[in-house]
């Protein structure tokens, strides 16, 4: 067994992972050794369906160090006029980019894909069988957030034999058209692929979608991190602040948000139980409601060639339907993604500390963790944002943002590096809004004085939901 030496031993190189070694090898002069069973950097996307692309801005996603936006607004499509949402593809090249041109070359960062880690500083190569036991000072643990994936999850039914039967990253080899399809799963890899098959010429009558929980979801029109956008995705922000400040319940809240046209839903004939913080443009909503064939009678627990046993019934299929697995399920994920403390000894453990921001997440706790030694204050500026599921999660999620982003706000130079994180997206065009431009400055002004007003009623709607 060979042994090597490092500062940081750091476990998955997924996007949080890549974040925090791109941003402490910024911050530090520290040496790194990363481990990944996949053969390049990335994580999931190495196995993504191959349609996928990102759900949020590409100026979002990534490490600090290199942009992935091309900064172009789409011109045709679902998306066309919002700016550009990077391909899975485009994705896996750029990690792949960011380990080859920026970590690699640096010489303090030792990458060893395709090897399984076994605990105790101890992984073994997944091609040549090798052992290498790794001395490290800290352990980082990035594959907290590692999430269920179509090609790798086994789905919680049942599938007989002759039942045609696939997950989402195979309908893109169909040969002939079948005669119908049923896609399994609502939440954003069952969006996608209904959007993938109304794209490609299937009619929306041939499409049944089996949806366990209606999602509130977030219009993507308002995470544009664009001067050209500022009153629409401020005025979004300053919106939010007022209709939860004065909610009374999480119904109330719900109500508020939707007439503010802070999220939407598919039917407004049914309240939504889930929050997975999934974004949608207007043109996508549309499209996915011109599906009326929507099932909404629990999940499927058997798949048999001539019928679909779901919680609340029985539905008649065939062998000629093509039955699409898009069931990988974020609440099966949550299990083992229970929030931990970020520092705890010698063991750090990259997870969400901004809401629907992993990547600035990751870059940030290496932030913190280059320049701070108190771990009580480490833990109190890293403070976990848990992971929404139910409808009620919203509320959670977003008092412990908010109490974070004031926490960050007090510490002058943690504020001027959030400022300057291109990860981050929108704290540099709130500071460069100009003191006599009326209209965004009346915008910051209600998100300043509904902040406060907002916390006191999530601090109440979370006793609610307690009691």
């Amino acid at each position: 067994m060979q042994e090597i030496e490092t500062d940081y031993l750091i476990i998955g190189s997924g996007a949080m992972g890549m974040a925090f070694a791109d941003s402490l090898l910024t911050e530090s002069k520290a040496d790194m050794v990363m481990v990944d069973r996949h053969a390049k950097p990335g994580g999931h996307w190495n196995v993504a369906y191959p349609f996928v692309s990102l759900h949020q801005p590409s100026a979002f996603f990534g490490v600090a160090s290199r942009e992935l936006s091309r900064f172009e607004k789409d011109k045709v499509g679902f998306n066309k006029g919002l700016y550009d949402l990077a391909s899975g593809a485009e994705v896996s090249s750029y990690f792949d980019a960011v380990m080859q041109q920026t970590m690699l070359p640096s010489g303090r960062v030792r990458y060893f894909p395709m090897s399984d880690y076994k605990g105790e500083g101890v992984f073994t190569s997944l091609t040549g069988g090798q052992e290498t036991r790794v001395r490290y000072k800290k352990l980082v643990d990035a594959t907290r957030l590692t999430v269920d994936v179509p090609a790798e999850h086994s789905p919680a039914f049942t599938i007989a034999e002759g039942v045609n039967f696939m997950p989402l990253n195979n309908l893109p080899t169909l040969q002939a058209a079948p005669e119908g399809y049923v896609v399994i799963g609502a939440g954003k890899t069952g969006m996608d692929a209904c959007l993938w098959l109304l794209q490609n010429g299937v009619a929306p009558d041939a499409i049944r979608w089996i949806m366990p929980r209606d999602a509130w979801m977030l219009p993507r029109e308002f995470a544009q991190n664009s001067e050209e956008f500022f009153v629409d995705t401020f005025g979004n922000q300053a919106n939010q602040f007022e209709a939860i400040a004065e909610a009374e319940n999480i119904d109330d809240m719900y109500d508020r948000l939707e007439k503010a046209g802070c999220v939407v839903r598919f039917d407004q004939n049914i309240r939504p139980t889930m929050f997975h913080a999934a974004t949608i443009s207007r043109p996508e909503l549309n499209a996915l409601r011109q599906i009326k064939n929507v099932i909404r009678m629990g999940r499927v627990s058997a798949l048999e060639v001539d019928k679909i046993v779901l919680d609340d019934g029985v539905l008649e299929t065939g062998p000629d339907i093509v039955h699409v697995d898009c069931s990988a399920s974020l609440a099966r994920t949550m299990v083992k993604a229970a929030p931990s403390p970020v520092f705890e000894g010698d063991v750090i453990t990259p997870q969400t500390i901004r809401s629907f921001m992993p990547v600035f997440s990751g870059s940030m706790i290496a932030y913190v963790e280059a320049h701070y030694d108190d771990e009580d204050e480490k833990n109190r500026l890293c403070n976990v944002v848990p992971l929404p599921n139910k409808a009620e999660d919203f509320v959670p999620m977003t008092l412990a943002a908010m109490m974070n982003q004031f926490n960050w706000s007090q510490d002058k130079p943690l504020r001027q590096w959030v400022r300057n994180n291109r990860l981050d997206g929108f704290t540099k065009l709130t500071n460069s809004v100009a003191p006599d431009d009326k209209e965004k400055m009346d915008i910051l002004a209600r998100m300043r004085d509904n902040a406060p007003k907002a916390v006191g009623s999530l601090m109440k709607l979370a006793e609610q939901i307690d009691g």
